[in-house]
């Protein structure tokens, strides 16, 4: 075995969850290892939706503008009838953006393209992924966790502070723990591939037949792909060759004209919905669909592991710097009632699905009122009616020389006020801003009475409201030494 070597964090799985915590660790300055069983990145489309609350994450991490060179909003579906025909059904009603989101519609982006532009902004803070290195096995003590890995050079020991394991619904970080992942599953099975068909228009969802005789085919925005999607019997092996899909289109879709010239990626899966007993042991945290699994109804998956990573890298980088453990404590209390919520979601629109209902998303899949108002990190305080309260996501708003989304873009706190009202003192990693609100933008979103301030956590949802000196008290015992 090489010499030990040592790190902060070691992140186990490079998918969305991993590279979403890389990103966020860099722009830190924290040190750590991202490694990848697979010898290269994931090349599907298992998950091809961006909703608007992870746009705005992306956006505040610096990934947005690379992904929206590609990504564009879900076309319309086109449903198509026996007689040839088809109606026109549209998955989410048109929303446009308002001051407060400005991020209105999900965005359609195959996971492989989603996943390149997190690579290449963390390439540009500085870091990479570590290919072919597995994590074979791991023991943590009160100073730390020393991990085993393997990879083309041989045996590897790596020393951290913490271990994240984002490696997935079959996460040999979850089963080490001994860790529960009850659910169940669903009693559904399905193909999705990427393919490259010919006759068919690229400007539309193209979907047929009924029950286990259903297809769709969606393009993929930024290829020349589409994704085929199909329920298949629960048993028997399936031919994913284009042969063999060009044959499935051909019987579902009762057309000769269609012709699926290759298959850039394909997998034929069970559908399941889990949720891990618990996201933290120890040192070692789970992320990703290795805490939650979810079935693709509704676009969740992807955003919700994306999310995940979002909330534990602030975490991260503060009990580094010598922030209360109970800090951590905080990413299993405010992110697993989530992923309950959300497989909850999943499953009661897969029901609606089976039982032949339209495809339709609402705001609820937008992921746009997900908050964390009974987390100990939000700062207990009076009603304040339908104004934001603690634990609620921190609006944008349009102000004098910007948007509140730049003041809170980066790795630092904000403290949140109206001109004029008397400012706090800035601090390492606290930033106070006293904005002039000329169209009443942050009166609106906010609804700040004379002499109250917002305390913005570093992910972008507020940890309280009141006097900037009881904000600043917060925020202090929330980071002790770290603040």
């Amino acid at each position: 075995m090489a010499d030990r070597t040592e790190t902060e964090v070691l992140i186990c799985g490079a998918g969305a969850a991993g590279l979403t915590l890389a990103v966020d660790l860099a722009r830190r300055g924290v040190a750590f290892r991202l490694i990848e069983k697979a010898t290269g990145p994931f090349e599907g489309s298992r998950g091809k939706g961006l909703q608007p609350r992870s746009l705005e994450v992306l956006e505040d991490l610096g990934v947005l503008p690379r992904l929206l060179e590609t990504a564009r909003p879900y076309p319309p579906q086109q449903v198509y009838r026996a007689d040839g025909g088809f109606d026109v059904e549209v998955m989410s009603e048109a929303r446009e953006p308002t001051p407060d989101e400005p991020h209105a519609m999900p965005l359609l982006s195959p996971q492989f393209l989603t996943e390149r532009a997190l690579r290449e902004r963390l390439a540009a803070l500085g870091g990479r992924v570590v290919y072919g290195s597995e994590l074979t096995g791991f023991e943590q003590d009160s100073d730390g966790v020393t991990a085993t890995l393997a990879g083309p050079d041989g045996a590897e020991a790596v020393r951290c502070r913490y271990l994240v394991g984002a490696d997935g619904g079959r996460s040999f970080v979850r089963h080490a723990l001994g860790v529960d992942f009850p659910g169940k599953t669903l009693g559904v099975r399905a193909v999705v591939a990427d393919v490259r068909i010919e006759g068919l228009a690229a400007e539309a969802w193209h979907r047929w037949g009924e029950g286990l005789a259903t297809i769709g085919l969606c393009p993929l925005w930024g290829t020349d792909l589409f994704q085929l999607q199909a329920p298949i019997p629960l048993e028997g092996e399936v031919d994913l060759s284009a042969a063999g899909l060009g044959e499935m289109v051909a019987e579902r879709t009762g057309r000769s004209d269609l012709t699926v010239t290759a298959v850039a990626w394909a997998s034929a899966y069970s559908m399941n919905a889990r949720l891990a007993d618990r996201y933290r042991v120890g040192r070692v945290f789970l992320a990703g669909d290795a805490a939650h699994i979810h079935p693709p109804t509704g676009g969740q998956g992807l955003n919700t592991s994306l999310q995940d990573a979002y909330n534990l890298g602030w975490k991260l980088a503060a009990a580094l710097a010598g922030a209360p453990d109970a800090l951590l404590d905080s990413y299993e209390a405010e992110r697993r009632p989530v992923a309950a919520e959300v497989l909850g979601l999943s499953t009661r629109l897969l029901d609606a699905a089976k039982a032949g209902a339209v495809m339709r998303r609402g705001r609820e899949t937008n992921q746009m009122d997900i908050g964390y108002p009974d987390s100990p990190l939000s700062m207990a305080g009076p009603k304040r009616g339908d104004r934001v309260m603690a634990g609620d996501r921190a609006p944008d708003a349009p102000v004098r020389g910007g948007r509140l989304f730049d003041l809170f873009q980066g790795a630092h706190w904000t403290l949140l006020g109206a001109d004029g009202e008397t400012a706090a003192s800035a601090c390492p990693g606290l930033q106070v801003h006293a904005v002039a609100d000329d169209a009443g933008h942050l009166r609106d979103a906010y609804g700040l009475a004379s002499g109250e301030w917002v305390l913005v956590r570093p992910d972008g949802y507020v940890a309280a409201v009141g006097a900037p000196v009881d904000l600043q008290d917060h925020r202090a015992r929330v980071l002790g030494r770290a603040a």
